[in-house]
């Protein structure tokens, strides 16, 4: 695997998306620490497969329904405490 810095990779962003079609992984650091990394799309969506479903269909899937009753409660008015001051 092949490591650059975020300058070098800036200059040389043509050779790491051919890097990436030949299958080979880049890192890319800031300072020496490790930030990025340019990868295969099939390495790529191993970790991010696009069949996740969004929060929608989450919400959609809920077999209940949210909307109020037609009739509602009587709402008890009366204080549950004397109050003191």
């Amino acid at each position: 695997m092949n490591t650059l810095q975020v300058r070098e990779a800036k200059a040389a962003f043509s050779s790491l998306i051919a890097a990436a079609e030949n299958g080979q992984p880049t890192m890319i650091t800031r300072h020496g620490q490790p930030m990025a990394m340019v990868v295969p799309v099939a390495e790529g969506r191993k970790l991010y497969p696009d069949n996740q479903p969004s929060f929608a269909d989450y919400l959609l899937a809920i077999p209940e329904s949210f909307d109020e009753p037609d009739v509602a409660p009587e709402r008890n008015t009366a204080p549950l405490r004397d109050i003191d001051l």
